[in-house]
């Protein structure tokens, strides 16, 4: 099949908290602006779907067709890749669209989703965007410095970890891009930059700010160049072929956590320094603080940095803090809504997915849950009482 005639697959992969889906809600809003004709894919490996929920409820989605999700597995698995030819199959049998931008999960490999489409004639791989964490690499990796000794080390114990995974994902790369440079010294970049170029001297390097990429640079791109990787193929594929069995390799766990409390803003303050260290790689989700009443907010954790976006207003406190600017039938849609929530206090609700070591992820999980209000502290906040608030007061409102 001619190249023209073949749908276009870009890929977006990079470790846990690297900044995919604020780059993938980037494109495709592009996308949609500009009249492209894209569908996207996205992995999550937790039960809880949360990168999912995010793109499925913006302006992109249209009749939920062009949007496939693929959650409670790593995409690289034989599990997610037999669900990501399914998603494939289902979005070009409605939609035949000209591209398809898959956001992967943070510990998905990209050598299976590489050979995959290489023997696939109905897909034209385009690009492997690895994002890559320039914060992280600073702090726990001396800039960059020390991944090829830790992965040496590793070889020589027979041991596979995410730094396996963070080297891996570079060498696959045809397009490397720098996150998070803002948060350190412009002179280390060029660091970074010398350690990355020593992993695979192929890719070109590029720094971005809030997933600010023109989707052009995803259209006019040359095919992926299989001849770079094949070498890479064969000495890995040995070594891949039993984490392909694993769902959610690398001793990664994940936990939700699902209550209708709200947090104590001061004890979740606490406990997040208390607790949350470098094996805790990723947290996210949906939540509520009970000195904002009002507030639907984001939790988004990666590594040492925690962002709070605000997303929306609850049901709930429009009706509670109605001041006559509602119509009827406007309040009474709302209570309808509202009937249907089995929650104590009607749609408001915390939804968080934790990932990071089994070694570390439960102690957090169970600090997290320990802030929740207790049922004296829920009677003061039923009779308005002011709960300390540390967390930021101005914070994004997505």
């Amino acid at each position: 099949m001619n190249n023209k005639f073949k749908t276009s697959i870009v890929i977006l992969n990079g470790f846990l908290g690297s900044g995919k889906t604020t780059l993938f809600r980037n494109l495709l809003t592009q996308s949609k602006k500009k009249a492209i004709s894209v569908c996207a894919i996205v992995n999550d490996m937790s039960d809880l779907d949360v990168d999912g929920e995010l793109i499925a409820s913006s302006d992109f989605i249209e009749n939920n067709n062009n949007l496939e999700s693929i959650h409670s597995c790593v995409l690289s698995s034989k599990k997610g890749i037999k669900k990501l030819e399914e998603a494939l199959n289902k979005l070009c049998l409605n939609q035949n669209p000209k591209m398809i931008i898959i956001e992967t999960s943070g510990s998905c490999h990209p050598m299976p989703l590489v050979e995959y489409f290489k023997n696939n004639e109905q897909f034209n791989l385009k690009k492997v965007y690895t994002l890559v964490d320039s914060l992280m690499l600073s702090h726990d990796f001396n800039y960059g410095k020390n991944l090829i000794p830790q992965m040496q080390i590793n070889i020589t114990n027979y041991k596979r970890d995410i730094v396996n995974l963070l080297v891996e994902q570079i060498m696959f790369s045809s397009d490397l891009i720098l996150t998070k440079t803002d948060r350190i010294k412009k002179e280390k970049i060029a660091h970074i930059v010398q350690q990355i170029q020593g992993i695979n001297p192929y890719t070109s390097i590029n720094s971005i700010s809030f997933g600010n990429l023109p989707i052009e640079y995803l259209l006019d791109s040359d095919f992926y160049d299989y001849d770079k990787v094949n070498g890479l193929i064969e000495e890995l594929k040995p070594i891949l072929e039993f984490e392909s069995q694993v769902e959610k390799p690398y001793n990664l766990a994940t936990r939700v956590i699902k209550d209708d409390r709200p947090f104590h803003p001061k004890r979740l303050w606490d406990v997040c320094h208390q607790y949350l260290d470098q094996r805790i790689y990723r947290s996210k989700g949906f939540f509520w603080l009970a000195s904002r009443k009002k507030d639907s907010l984001l939790w988004n954790q990666a590594a040492a940095g925690i962002n709070l976006e605000l997303i929306g207003i609850w049901l709930s406190w429009i009706i509670e803090e109605n001041n006559g600017n509602l119509l009827d039938s406007e309040i009474k849609l709302i209570k309808e809504k509202l009937s249907k929530e089995s929650g104590r206090f009607g749609d408001r609700h915390c939804e968080l997915t934790v990932i990071g070591d089994k070694t570390q992820v439960d102690k957090f999980t169970d600090a997290l849950k320990s802030c929740f209000l207790n049922d004296k502290e829920i009677a003061l906040w039923k009779n308005d009482y002011i709960f300390e608030d540390p967390w930021p007061k101005n914070i994004v409102k997505r």
